[in-house]
């Protein structure tokens, strides 16, 4: 199996892995988030299976931070705290996992690849895997405490990734 057969399957196996997660979870504003993280995973097999097929490819700037973020603040302003279960905390962490691994296996492959424009999207795809990392991490804290979580939640950090 080739580089790019390899990162199409982990893409796909992170977007099962999130649209199975969101089916085992009831608030409305998670189902949503990993709904987007499921979607970001095809965003990223697509390009990927354009480079292994020689098409032109170019990764689009995403607005995925500032949507999770709206989400979050719309739960706050809602005050939505419904169906949270400190019993997922470990398969939010298990994402992260595989988030992290993505991300390594990304920068790695970029010094791998001969062909300027595939580094760059494996670079590109590396920065999104640590993006969706860091909204895991808000997801567990979020589940850890969610009613003081959403009371003291600044959302400038979210700006920074």
């Amino acid at each position: 199996m080739d580089i790019y057969e390899y990162a199409m399957q982990m893409e796909k196996d992170g977007e099962n892995y999130y649209r199975d997660l969101a089916k085992k979870i009831s608030n409305k504003g998670l189902q949503n988030i990993l709904g987007m993280l499921a979607d970001a995973e095809v965003a990223h097999f697509d390009i990927l299976q354009k480079i292994k097929n020689n098409k032109k490819a170019q990764m689009a700037d995403t607005s995925l931070l500032s949507d999770v973020k709206n989400i979050f603040v719309k739960m706050k302003e809602e005050g939505d705290t419904s169906g949270i279960q400190t019993t997922h905390i470990g398969l939010y962490k298990k994402a992260q996992e595989i988030e992290k691994k993505s991300q390594k296996f990304y920068l790695d492959k970029a010094g791998e690849v001969n062909e300027p424009s595939h580094k760059e999207i494996f670079l590109k795809i590396a920065e999104e895997e640590k993006k969706h990392y860091f909204i895991l991490e808000n997801i567990i804290d979020f589940v850890s405490r969610p009613h003081t979580w959403l009371e003291d939640a600044e959302w400038y950090h979210l700006d920074e990734y």
